[in-house]
């Protein structure tokens, strides 16, 4: 059986500290700054919790996020920040068992789930001087699965024979929860992102992955205009 504190670890970890931040004096500002549109970019602290009975261990993935967000308010201290964002998100497993070969097409030993998304999140933000709540449902879509068989004698990579992109679900959606922190034009945060629907449908990744749902931890930084 997979453990699955790892994830929850970084994650409070990572709040804990952006938490510490907010208590850093800075110039005193409105709590909500007005309209704003902007960039950001961070990384990826990804899990897919597979419920595979020859799945023997799980390890988080490392990947990135970016693209557009905005802050527009509704009152004095409530807003909607919808976003876009192209999100790699994914799995490192090791996988054990007689039968994997054959039936799956991979030998056991690790294997690396990519899956490439285009994401949009709507928060609502609750805004408290430079600290701000957020959280709400998200959308996104796959735009391509990059899926290695890791051999443990030599580290190379190969593709497992026949799995494509459309063998998983194109559409995945969930809900996330997180702080920000900011100042002036620049906002850093935290995130944690709970995938509602599995990512794998009746072929090989739902063969590989069961009934396993994305489980992302983010940090960000960002710039508005």
């Amino acid at each position: 059986m997979i453990k699955f504190y790892s994830l929850k670890k970084v994650a409070g970890l990572g709040m804990a500290i952006l938490l510490l931040l907010t208590t850093i004096p800075v110039n005193a500002q409105s709590d909500n700054p007005g309209p704003k549109i902007g960039v950001k970019a961070g990384l990826n602290f990804s899990q897919l919790y597979v419920e595979q009975p020859n799945a023997k261990d799980e390890k988080i993935k490392l990947g990135f996020h970016f693209g557009l967000f905005g802050k527009i308010p509704i009152t004095d201290f409530l807003s909607v920040q919808p976003e876009v964002l192209y999100t790699n998100v994914g799995s490192k497993v090791t996988y054990g068992g007689s039968d994997l070969e054959n039936f799956l097409g991979i030998e056991p030993g690790e294997v690396r789930f990519n899956l490439n998304y285009v994401q949009v999140p709507v928060a609502l933000a609750i805004n408290i001087g430079p600290l701000n709540v957020h959280a709400g449902p998200y959308l996104a879509y796959l735009v391509s699965a990059n899926v290695k068989d890791l051999e443990k004698s030599d580290l190379s990579g190969r593709d497992i024979k026949d799995l494509e992109t459309e063998d998983f679900n194109r559409l995945d959606y969930g809900v996330m929860g997180g702080v920000g922190f900011d100042v002036q034009n620049v906002t850093v945060g935290a995130r944690y992102n709970y995938g509602l629907r599995k990512i794998g449908n009746s072929g090989l990744a739902g063969d590989l992955t069961e009934n396993s749902k994305n489980s992302v931890f983010q940090i960000y930084l960002g710039f508005g205009i």
